[in-house]
């Protein structure tokens, strides 16, 4: 059983549908707003080529996971006049407005190490919802792709990032703040979807 408490609810089958709907529209939010600042810290001046490759891999998969968000979307009743017309939380939307803060604010490659530290745990939820909506929910296949392709370890994202690491110059103590402001951020995402009725 995880420890995050609205993932736990899914797991067992325990929140309802409209929670997931609203997830989903948060989460048609987050993916282009990501995909936006990865790009553009792929193209930063003192980003390193290896920094911008890995950055533009994170672009190309923030686009393969929006194309899968639909089907998600779908199941749980969020169309498309309700995908365009839904004013998001802000609670939920801290996490990415403080990505797009470093894309402009921090050195490249200190994000690379403070993003790769959150793709485990967000790995590992996404495994749990995608395992519960088809037990529980009887979502289909494409209704779970979006879950299914985060919860999958990318071994080419690791070698990517160990690159750009190599490449450049870290400051670790800012990565550890980064790192830690990212984490507060991802939970204050899951705590808010977990107050909506």
């Amino acid at each position: 059983m995880t420890t995050n408490p609205l993932v736990a609810r899914i797991e067992t089958g325990a929140a309802p549908r409209e929670t997931l709907a609203t997830l989903a529209l948060e989460q048609h939010r987050v993916i282009p707003a990501d995909r936006r600042a990865f790009l553009h810290l792929a193209q930063r001046p003192e980003t390193t080529p290896e920094a911008s490759v890995f950055f533009e891999f994170l672009a190309e998969g923030e686009s393969m996971a929006g194309e899968r968000l639909i089907a998600f979307a779908e199941a749980c009743g969020a169309d498309e006049t309700r995908l365009t017309s839904y004013e998001p939380l802000p609670g939920c939307q801290s996490y990415p407005a403080y990505v797009a803060w470093l894309a402009f604010n921090a050195n490249p490659t200190d994000v690379v190490l403070a993003l790769t530290s959150n793709f485990a745990e967000w790995g590992a939820y996404c495994a749990t919802i995608a395992a519960a909506l088809r037990e529980h929910y009887a979502f289909t296949e494409a209704a779970c792709g979006f879950f299914d392709f985060f919860a999958e370890p990318s071994p080419e994202l690791e070698e990517k990032a160990a690159a750009a690491v190599r490449a450049g110059h870290v400051n670790e103590e800012l990565v550890h703040g980064y790192s830690r402001s990212l984490k507060y951020y991802e939970a204050m995402f899951w705590n808010t979807l977990g107050e909506v009725p």
